[in-house]
């Protein structure tokens, strides 16, 4: 295992759902420690100043480090655990999974289950079953038993999931790569740029509660206040069974990828482009992608003060916002690769002309 499929499997494989985490955000203080002094916002989102040869332009890079998870909403007297979700997921990929409940006693492994196919009707069958039909099972029959565990009300719950390389050595599954496969976009540019030698300030950023409201970018933006801003994130890849290539063209291999369009934000033309121009003279394969249904952190970063051109540079990635997501390593180094291309132009001169209209 090399350097990077180390720091991604730290990364995934630590806890972090939003508004609790805690674990995750000091797997990530420690890699950022080195690269620049740490500073934090109110919210707990961790940002890493790394100064380049001139103060500025200030350039702002996003990753959100919290994942997608749950959060235990009821205790029944007969030992069962009902639960609500923090962030979006999909009631079918729910069923038979592995949970951590994480309490003030420790870690408590739990199975999500319901009522056995065994004992439903035909009709019932041939409905998606529903989240409010599902319940945590950690082994107990009492509500005694489960307090017992150390279980509480409003515990955090975490997916099960450890990172594994796939048969082709540079496929590799876990949980969570939405989005600690940002930050580690975030960190490897940061490690590997020597210091110095780009022509502005960096700001490496680990935003707290994406998932539920893109809240942790509300609140770093304040402190950054940055002149441009690159979110690193985790995309969708259409080359699966089911997905025509008018819904999503982006797939494993191709490279990174380049948000056109999302529900809250257009990114800014001129830095898109640049973006497009630097993949094409650097040789680096890009993809280009649309989300209607969603949004990034850049949906307030880019609404900052008198705004912030943006832009989103994606890893693509199969089965995000569930227990298994999978991602090409070629696409990682790429986005790495392109991101540090792109911030040895951000130099003010071009910076100025990427904020004018004239």
């Amino acid at each position: 295992m090399d350097k990077t499929e180390a720091l991604l499997k730290e990364l995934t494989e630590a806890h972090g759902v939003p508004g609790y985490e805690t674990d995750v955000r000091e797997v990530i203080r420690k890699h950022l420690k080195p690269l620049g002094p740490i500073s934090e916002d109110n919210m707990g989102s961790l940002i890493c100043k790394r100064p380049g040869r001139f103060t500025e332009p200030v350039v702002m890079l996003a990753g959100h480090m919290d994942e997608i998870g749950f959060m235990v909403k009821h205790i029944s007297s007969d030992g069962f655990i009902r639960f609500t979700t923090l962030g979006g997921w999909w009631d079918h990929v729910l069923l038979g999974q592995r949970v951590v409940l994480k309490t003030h006693k420790g870690d408590v492994l739990g199975v999500i289950g319901a009522k056995p196919p065994h004992l439903l009707s035909q009709d019932e069958r041939t409905k998606l079953l529903q989240r409010k039909n599902m319940y945590i099972d950690i082994g107990s029959s009492s509500e005694k038993d489960v307090e017992k565990a150390g279980v509480r009300v409003g515990d955090p719950i975490v997916p099960v999931s450890e990172f594994t390389v796939l048969a082709n050595p540079k496929t590799y599954m876990s949980k969570a790569f939405d989005d600690r496969v940002g930050c580690a976009v975030v960190i490897k540019a940061l490690e590997t740029l020597p210091p110095g030698s780009h022509p502005n300030t960096l700001y490496g950023v680990a935003t707290v509660q994406e998932e539920v409201g893109v809240r942790g970018a509300s609140t770093s933006v304040e402190i950054v206040n940055p002149d441009i801003a690159i979110i690193l994130e985790s995309d969708i890849a259409g080359d699966v069974p089911g997905i025509k290539p008018d819904e999503s063209s982006t797939k494993l291999n191709g490279g990174p990828s380049l948000l056109l369009y999302d529900a809250r934000m257009i990114p800014n033309l001129k830095l898109r482009d640049l973006i497009v121009d630097t993949a094409k003279k650097s040789k680096i394969p890009l993809q280009f992608t649309t989300m209607e249904g969603g949004a990034t952190d850049g949906s307030v970063i880019h609404l900052h003060r008198h705004g912030v051109p943006t832009v989103v540079l994606g890893v693509p990635t199969r089965h995000i916002h569930s227990h298994n997501a999978i991602i090409h390593r070629n696409d990682f180094d790429n986005t790495v690769k392109l991101l540090k291309a792109v911030l040895q132009r951000l130099d003010k001169k071009k910076v100025d002309e990427i904020k004018s209209f004239a």
